[in-house]
């Protein structure tokens, strides 16, 4: 599973004077552990679901034409709308650019659904890659001075302690 989650929680009736009334659907975006709301009205929706017919087969979106706004009407349409984000997540390994976009979605790592750190299989180039990023790792506490038969001492290190904590630090 992809480690993004989307819900549509809410929407909301928005009138202005230039243009008649629409809706508005609070989109909460869970990912990385991060969590952020977008709004985004049907037609903008629509618009995704026209795109994404060009790269893959998205599921089936709510019908555009409402006859009446009644709020029991609103929530059959929210809940379609949910079903289609969640739906288009769980059925493509590989999530479509546009997809990403239309959450606010950057950056994110296109890893396929049942691969999380890469496969240990040395046999082809592809599979000896490591799907996940290189960290730092130290062997010992960067941040204590190295032993006084450390060829390389820190020199950074050693003038902040002596600049900061003793004025009478002899260097090594």
């Amino acid at each position: 599973m992809h480690p993004i989650s989307v819900s549509i929680p809410s929407f909301r009736l928005e009138n202005n004077h230039v243009e008649r009334g629409y809706t508005m659907f609070r989109i909460d975006v869970l990912t990385s552990g991060r969590q952020h709301a977008i709004e985004k009205r049907y037609s903008e929706f629509h618009s995704l679901h026209k795109m994404l017919k060009k790269s893959i087969k998205p599921p089936e979106i709510p019908s555009k034409h409402v006859r009446n706004w009644v709020p029991k009407v609103l929530e059959q349409r929210r809940q379609g709308l949910e079903l289609y984000l969640q739906t288009i997540i769980m059925e493509n390994e590989v999530l479509p650019k546009i997809f990403l976009d239309f959450l606010n979605i950057r950056h994110f790592p296109s890893l396929p659904k049942t691969e999380s750190c890469g496969s240990f299989d040395t046999d082809s180039v592809e599979s000896s890659k490591l799907s996940h990023q290189p960290i730092v790792v130290f062997l010992n506490d960067p941040y204590l001075l190295p032993d006084a038969h450390d060829a390389f001492s820190n020199v950074v290190i050693e003038g902040v302690i002596h600049g900061v904590f003793f004025a009478n630090l002899q260097p090594r």
